[in-house]
């Protein structure tokens, strides 16, 4: 049985611990944040301890590996501290919003031998899963073009979205490492525009709602990224494979695949699952189950560390586009 730690008791901690908690290999020991309330209440429901200091509880011999779902700029120094014990880490994207903090990470993780895996939930949807599995069999051919549609049912709070990193770090991030893992290269240009169509107030923090992002490989493969943060309609997450022998596509996911015909209209539908929480459920047990098996049975955990440094540096090298105007050329020497 691994022996986990939940650091955090917030929204994606408590998705974590829950998954955890449920997990047959795994037990959860215990949740940690300073939020007294929030963690108390969560590890009643799920039977662990309660602790209150975050970094003191990776000193702990009765803990093999962590899960870290608090805010981002805690990510660095308990990821550290945690491979420094000898942990095992499941962090949350983003390793942090400054590349030259995360590339300093990614370099002490390297060093240190620390079996570290980013949160990229998205790899380990069900659809995705299918979808990657179709292309390492053959089944299109030589991927060409990726065309990836993410949006949000709603902005976020502001005060979430003043310190989220914008919209390109926080949300497209999730995409970048998409392209990555479809396309079978590394992008190696980036040209991004972006616009406030949904809240013009956002200039008042220097962020966007809508992005839109072309990535080209040195092969010359090619993704397109388009990202609102409002889509009145609910979660819309799409993803369109393009090879030399077809394409693959995934859909929305609605509660029901109920249809419904009338004199007055000849499609309804169920709505689309409206939250990222919904969406991505079992996204995020797919996430621990492998992490858990990659460590019961010795084999490489399924995302790096460094797969977050390269997400955030597309991410800046798309911001960097957006300001000046012109197409930036990504250097993987980080």
């Amino acid at each position: 049985m691994l022996r986990i730690a939940v650091l955090g008791a917030g929204r994606i901690a408590k998705i974590h611990a829950a998954n955890v908690a449920a997990h047959p290999d795994a037990t959860l020991v215990l949740v940690a944040d300073p939020w007294r309330e929030g963690v108390e209440a969560l590890s009643i429901q799920l039977g662990c301890e309660a602790a209150y200091d975050c970094a003191a509880v990776l000193t702990r011999k009765d803990i093999d590996a962590v899960v870290i779902g608090t805010p981002t700029d805690t990510h660095i120094d308990l990821l550290l501290a945690a491979v420094a014990e000898g942990k095992a880490v499941l962090c949350e994207k983003p390793i942090d919003l400054d590349i030259a903090r995360a590339r300093h990470a990614a370099q002490a993780v390297e060093r240190q031998g620390g079996k570290v895996m980013l949160g990229f939930n998205r790899r380990f949807d069900p659809d995705m899963l299918r979808l990657r599995q179709a292309l390492d069999a053959g089944q299109i051919g030589t991927v060409r073009q990726v065309i990836i549609t993410s949006r949000d049912p709603g902005l976020a709070p502001r005060d979430y979205l003043k310190h989220s990193g914008g919209i390109l770090r926080d949300m497209t991030i999730h995409d970048f490492d998409t392209a990555r893992h479809l396309l079978g290269e590394e992008p190696v240009q980036v040209t991004a525009i972006a616009s406030r169509l949904v809240d013009p107030s956002l200039a008042d923090i220097d962020d966007y709602d809508s992005v839109m992002v072309l990535l080209r490989t040195a092969s010359g493969k090619q993704c397109h990224i388009n990202c609102c943060r409002q889509a009145v309609y609910g979660y819309d997450q799409r993803v369109e494979v393009s090879g030399a022998n077809g394409v693959l596509l995934t859909d929305n996911h609605r509660p029901s695949t109920l249809r419904h015909w009338s004199a007055a209209h000849t499609e309804a539908l169920e709505p689309l699952q409206h939250f990222f929480l919904e969406r991505y459920a079992d996204a995020y047990r797919n996430e621990l189950a492998q992490f858990i098996d990659a460590l019961s049975g010795g084999h490489a955990l399924p995302t790096s560390v460094r797969d977050g440094l390269y997400a955030l540096h597309l991410a800046d090298c798309a911001l960097e586009s957006v300001n000046t105007g012109r197409s930036v050329a990504v250097n993987y020497d980080l």
